[in-house]
């Protein structure tokens, strides 16, 4: 074979070589750093950190198999730095190219999850509503308040106000994503004053909250936790229901004993906690957390801070 075939055989393998190095490398340098930063949360670090990581990468690539080739089968490669310069050249450009397609993927997805959440939160807050205001909820409602009139007026009238509270609230959180934990506990404990006049000392309350200061929660979430916990259990003086509620770590937690009536479920029976996780999905990268064990049955929302 003549000796100008045999320089252009070993231009083709040698070229073949860089391009390969540079394409496999340069990937899995991007996937590395989608690891560290992410395109929607940090885009401008995400964008600084991948251009120097590839130049890096692409600079350290050449000489490497510039003096490999050199070194062990003593071959010219040409000028350094032009070759230097044209990788990098060509490794910003693709770059560029594939940042472009990456940036526009992850801002779809986000758009698509926006939109989602947007769904997911107007279900929440049409299901907590209707719960506060459905034929069941009123009527037993004014049927207590008829007895507490004749009763104790006193009481009737803080019933009034913690229930007024209550539908108060829920009027202001339903265009709100997040609220603080305090305004959530407060619509918790009216919400619960209001069970308590109903079910007296068949339900019981406890309530232990520790560093609670400056953190958010979805609105109604905690108030829908405790509303389950009445709904699906038997509540009943000879059995009463303790429901815990309590933070451990980043989570505040909602737990019941677990005395399950004994009922064909509803058709939208899941629907309440289903719709929760959903939410959490979007608001925090830390899921929501549901226990049964021990008789319990527990849920942890996560703080949000």
């Amino acid at each position: 074979m003549c000796p100008q075939c045999d320089s252009k055989m070993y231009a083709i393998i040698i070229s073949a070589n860089i391009w390969v190095v540079l394409w496999k490398g340069n990937q899995l340098t991007g996937y590395y750093m989608d690891q560290w930063y992410d395109w929607l949360k940090q885009p401008v670090h995400r964008l600084v950190i991948g251009v120097l990581g590839h130049a890096a990468f692409t600079a350290l690539a050449i000489l490497g198999i510039y003096y490999f080739y050199n070194l062990f089968f003593d071959l010219y490669l040409g000028n350094l730095n032009i070759t230097l310069l044209l990788a990098i050249g060509v490794t910003f450009l693709v770059s560029a190219f594939l940042y472009g397609r990456e940036f526009l993927i992850a801002w779809k997805q986000l758009a698509i999850d926006s939109e989602r959440m947007k769904k997911e939160a107007i279900t929440a807050k049409y299901e907590s509503l209707k719960n506060q205001v459905n034929p069941h909820f009123l009527f037993n409602s004014f049927n207590v308040l008829t007895n507490l009139v004749y009763e104790d007026q006193d009481v009737a009238a803080k019933f009034i106000k913690k229930l007024s509270d209550v539908y108060r609230y829920v009027l202001e959180a339903r265009n709100k994503e997040l609220v603080s934990l305090e305004e959530e506990l407060k619509f918790v404990e009216a919400y619960i004053f209001l069970q308590k006049i109903r079910h007296a000392d068949s339900l019981k309350f406890q309530k232990k909250l520790d560093g609670v200061n400056g953190v958010k929660v979805a609105p109604m979430a905690l108030q829908m936790l405790v509303e389950n916990s009445i709904k699906h259990n038997i509540v009943a003086e000879n059995q009463p229901l303790t429901i815990h509620l309590y933070t451990e770590g980043d989570y505040i937690y909602v737990r019941n004993t677990l005395q399950k009536k004994n009922i064909i479920k509803e058709a939208g029976s899941g629907i309440g906690l289903s719709n929760i996780k959903a939410r959490y999905e979007f608001l925090s990268e830390v899921p929501v957390d549901v226990q049964e064990e021990n008789n319990e049955f527990k849920v942890g929302l996560p703080l949000i801070k």
